[in-house]
């Protein structure tokens, strides 16, 4: 252990013994990081908005014209029985007819009618608001007694999910593409550490260092500066979060809102951290193994 932490000392006064350099290495990973570290959370908080602008998905059962109060009370008890269901609310004709007044503003034509001819219905708030799971439980519950229609607006769904779908593929490319600037920017500079530390290895072999010994501050190294630019592109993201809600919420007072921008949350964090450490392990890891079996002593 005392191995360890005087290794993490000495690195940590190699990484800084350039303070411009070492610090530029840090912002280069950090901004590449912050990129698609930012398009994750921006999609995250448009996803949250679009949900509640496009409000929650409903399926609307129509029943037959002949239907009886025992048949409207036994569909009541088997709706709220369905785990699908979040919420069930009966719409009798009467008031359905009423409210068609009211919204349309045809009182004197609807009043003329001789009969009601709309029918009870109820109205179905799932728990799932997938295309699929709602397209799924409105052919379900249309097969129900007396059921004579079920009618699910389910277009918006199918537009939000192909809006994040496109969206989260975009972060992942970016992610994948700047993930592998990082490895060759830590690939790069560990190459240059062997390369002037070369008398140093050459020596340490001489006097029985394993190779596990000499990889070691150099995997170090990697780790610590991919963790440290894992650490700025976090504060480069909440910092543009912090500065992003000032006129937002100016602009969101405007449409009478109070949207904000939410930050990345602890578990966010600390995959961004862990992720970005295990990036600079492995540029380190691979220019390693590329570069250390070509020092031997003489």
């Amino acid at each position: 252990m005392r191995q360890h932490l005087d290794l993490l000392s000495a690195v940590l006064r190699r990484m800084f013994a350039s303070r411009v350099g070492g610090l530029l290495n840090i912002l280069v990973i950090g901004i590449a990081l912050s990129l698609p570290a930012g398009m994750y959370v921006l999609l995250k908080n448009a996803q949250g908005l679009v949900e509640q602008l496009s409000g929650t998905p409903q399926i609307s059962l129509f029943l037959a014209l002949n239907a009886q109060e025992s048949d409207i009370a036994e569909l009541h008890s088997r709706l709220e029985a369905n785990e699908a269901i979040a919420r069930v609310e009966f719409v009798a004709r009467d008031r359905a007819l009423e409210q068609l007044k009211q919204s349309t503003g045809l009182t004197d034509v609807i009043g003329s009618l001789e009969k009601n001819p709309l029918p009870d219905a109820f109205i179905v708030s799932p728990k799932q608001a997938e295309p699929q799971a709602l397209d799924a439980l409105r052919d379900e519950l249309a097969l129900l007694p007396r059921v004579e229609q079920a009618q699910l607006d389910s277009a918006w769904a199918y537009k939000l999910e192909a809006l994040l779908r496109f969206g989260r593929l975009a972060v992942l490319i970016l992610a994948s593409l700047l993930s592998l600037a990082l490895v060759a920017v830590t690939f790069n500079t560990i190459r240059l550490q062997i390369l002037t530390q070369r008398d140093e290895i050459e020596v340490s072999r001489l006097i029985g260092a394993t190779d596990g010994f000499i990889r070691r501050p150099f995997l170090y190294f990697g780790a610590l500066q991919g963790l440290f630019g894992g650490i700025a592109a976090w504060a480069i993201v909440t910092g543009s979060l912090m500065l992003l809600n000032r006129p937002l919420g100016e602009l969101s007072q405007l449409y009478a809102s109070q949207f904000v921008l939410q930050p990345l949350n602890p578990g966010d964090s600390m995959s961004l951290l862990l992720f970005s450490l295990y990036l600079g392990w492995l540029g380190a890891w691979l220019s390693v193994a590329r570069h250390l079996s070509q020092v031997e002593p003489h």
